[in-house]
């Protein structure tokens, strides 16, 4: 099955496991990390993408993003820079990595929407469109980690 738009990257993110969201989504997450200058938001991206990470380290790490992401978005004030924000959706979509899944939520596609927003932010930041470029990635990425 191709991903190529997405309804069928939603359903195939639904199908799978929560460690499977976990790892998926801290691709998503890595894939706009140089938006993000912050040590705590690749520490915690790194951690997410552990398959032994025990649930200490899980909320350990998603303690730390949630700082980053606070600190990030107090950074931003009332004149956005939107190169913040864009750090800021970043440590947003590490937060949504390492967030437990809870029925009927879905981590990776939360950390998906934080990383597009990322990207959005950059590109308003340039003064450049938006081309649906993160998209395409992360339909790449799920494509890549379920081997299709």
């Amino acid at each position: 099955m191709a991903i190529d738009n997405d309804s069928d990257f939603k359903a195939a993110l639904s199908k799978l496991s929560r460690a499977g969201q976990r790892l998926v989504a801290a691709r998503f997450a890595e894939n706009v990390l140089v938006l993000s200058k912050d040590p705590r938001v690749k520490g915690a991206i790194n951690a997410a993408k552990r398959a032994d990470i025990t649930e200490d380290e899980l909320a350990a790490a998603a303690q730390s993003a949630k700082k980053a992401s606070v600190d990030s978005f107090t950074q931003c004030g009332k004149e956005c820079d939107w190169n913040s924000q864009a750090g800021h959706f970043v440590a947003q979509a590490a937060v949504a990595s390492l967030k437990p899944a809870e029925p009927g939520d879905s981590p990776a596609w939360n950390a998906a929407m934080h990383a597009r927003m990322a990207r959005t932010s950059e590109s308003i930041a340039a003064g450049r469109g938006t081309d649906n470029a993160e998209s395409a990635a992360q339909y790449r990425i799920l494509a890549e980690f379920l081997n299709v």
